[in-house]
């Protein structure tokens, strides 16, 4: 009898392909990457925690909320694309 996560792992591999084994320079460039973007997030929530300690109304605060959800996304796109390219390289 298989387990449930037997059976999700067959069924990624019908849908998707077989996956992809990643070399350990590869591992170590993704973990590299990871370690940066965590060190670029951490310093963006720092940024934007003295500002938005600053504003005056919910309003302010909100507005400068928004722009740090929006910083954060760009910077976990950026991470995702630059790992996606280590997983596609050779």
């Amino acid at each position: 009898m298989k387990s449930a996560y037997e059976i999700a792992m067959e069924r990624l591999e019908r849908e998707h392909g077989p996956g992809k084994v990643l070399t350990e320079a590869q591992k170590t460039r993704i973990a590299e990457l990871d370690k940066r973007y965590e060190a670029k997030a951490a310093e963006l929530r720092l940024a934007f925690a003295d500002r938005m300690n600053a504003a005056a109304t919910p309003a302010e605060y909100e507005q400068i909320n928004a722009e740090l959800a929006g910083e954060l996304c760009r910077v976990e796109e950026q991470r995702e694309k630059e790992k996606e390219s280590v997983r596609n390289a050779e």
